[in-house]
């Protein structure tokens, strides 16, 4: 069976927080949350996880690129 995966963003949106207070809670910076969120760069393993955790979702179920979905 397929897993579904959603966008970065919209994981962080279905958390409930800004671009802002993700970046504070991940203690990066808003220009970072934005250039992964767009695809521009990927995050590192240590970033996946932390947006896993912080947005209570698999690491599975997020798209970390921009083309996967």
């Amino acid at each position: 069976m397929e897993r579904i995966r959603i966008s970065l963003a919209a994981a962080r949106v279905n958390a409930g927080l800004s671009q802002k207070e993700a970046a504070n809670q991940l203690n990066t910076t808003i220009k970072t949350i934005q250039n992964h969120e767009s695809g521009k760069t990927e995050p590192g393993w240590e970033m996946v996880e932390k947006y896993s955790k912080l947005y209570g979702l698999p690491i599975d179920n997020i798209s970390f690129t921009r083309n996967s979905a």
